[in-house]
């Protein structure tokens, strides 16, 4: 019989991994990625406190006119500079970034460019 791999389980023991190494603080706060098929969240979360910071995704409203008509990484880059307009706004300026246990490649990639071209720094 063949048996289909789950690859969310393995991303998640992946993420598992990374989240053993990876903590945010109120001076230098952890940037999620989460990816799903077709779009694609990113939180700035203080782990001290258990709050998000800051959240952007591809589903928000005031974004809809300017992801219209582009392909999956490059709405990925323009939520990952929304996301650096917020976190600035707020004072975050220093972050470390957790991919989600996902492949550094794609869309995760896009988005932590998209990030740095806006400001932040990881």
């Amino acid at each position: 019989m063949i048996t289909k791999i789950d690859k969310n389980a393995d991303r998640r023991k992946r993420h598992e991994r990374v989240r053993a190494k990876i903590s945010g603080t109120a001076e230098c706060p952890r940037l999620c990625v989460y990816r799903s098929l077709t779009n694609i969240y990113a939180q700035i979360i203080d782990d001290v406190k258990g709050n998000t910071l800051v959240a952007c995704s591809t589903k928000e409203k005031a974004l809809a006119a300017s992801l219209e008509g582009k392909t999956k990484c490059e709405q990925a880059k323009v939520v990952g500079e929304e996301l650096a307009k917020k976190a600035l706004a707020k004072g975050i300026e220093n972050v470390v970034f957790d991919r989600g246990g996902y492949i550094y490649i794609g869309r995760v990639q896009a988005l932590a460019d998209g990030a740095r071209a806006g400001g932040l720094k990881f």
